[in-house]
């Protein structure tokens, strides 16, 4: 079993013992998914390079909450649309290195269609 399947288990155990599935329609949870991200980003927002080095590093478990709500909601959303995220992470990462070859692609950030 993959380690996303184990985390998406206890994801659901977490949520059925509160009765919480009746709130987990796609939408909603396309929506939580998208203002946890937000409140990722807040943290950065207005701060300089250096500033956003420094602050990762000080508010680090703060930071790791966040990102660790996005993944609840989005371990959560795949598992209810039946996707596999592992089995659609592998075929993105597959796509990507067909838009993005390596030797084409390093060390710029070029949109594939501009390479």
């Amino acid at each position: 079993m993959s380690e996303i399947k184990e985390l998406t288990d206890r994801i659901k155990r977490f949520r059925d013992e509160r009765n919480w599935l009746q709130f987990h329609n796609h939408k909603d949870m396309a929506l939580s998914l998208v203002l946890e991200a937000a409140e990722v980003l807040e943290h950065f927002q207005w701060k300089s390079p250096e500033e956003v080095v420094d602050h990762g590093k000080e508010l680090k478990n703060e930071i790791s909450d966040e990102l660790a709500d996005v993944a609840i909601y989005l371990f959560e959303l795949a598992d209810n649309l039946e996707i596999d995220l592992s089995e659609a992470i592998k075929k993105k990462l597959a796509k990507n290195g067909e838009k993005y070859p390596v030797e084409k692609a390093r060390g710029r950030h070029t949109k594939y269609n501009k390479l």
